[in-house]
């Protein structure tokens, strides 16, 4: 069941904070990879490109942890849990608005052979201290 983010946590997705997204190899071991973050109509979207280990990895095992933390105050901190779905992304419109987001200016082009996907995560699970 999905769960409505509170305001302090979408405040920390809003931010200019790094998140890590931790998903399980098919050794079961887990893998980790900064990444990124965004809301999009209540869930929280990442952008990858088809070839990257984590989308290799969330296309067998759909689950996903996301920890965020303040990059003022690292005492501020989330851990979202969730499962994800991933949709093709042609028009590379994510990497772009979230390079506006982080950088503040255009993602670098990327080549027609480069194929980006939208990783979408539906919390069902928050921990951490966001207050």
């Amino acid at each position: 069941m999905a769960v409505t983010l509170p305001e302090p946590v979408r405040e920390l997705v809003d931010g200019k904070n790094f998140a890590t997204v931790a998903t399980l190899d098919a050794d079961g071991g887990p893998q980790t990879s900064v990444i990124w973050v965004g809301l999009d109509d209540g869930d929280l979207v990442f952008s990858a490109t088809e070839d990257r280990l984590k989308v290799r990895n969330l296309r067998r095992d759909p689950r996903a942890s996301v920890s965020i933390t303040d990059a003022e105050n690292p005492y501020r901190h989330t851990q979202l849990r969730g499962t994800v779905t991933i949709t093709p992304d042609p028009d590379k419109t994510l990497p772009k608005t979230l390079s506006h987001k982080y950088l503040g200016k255009d993602y670098p082009e990327e080549g027609p052979e480069v194929e980006r996907v939208i990783v979408r995560l539906r919390v069902d699970r928050i921990a951490g201290n966001v207050r």
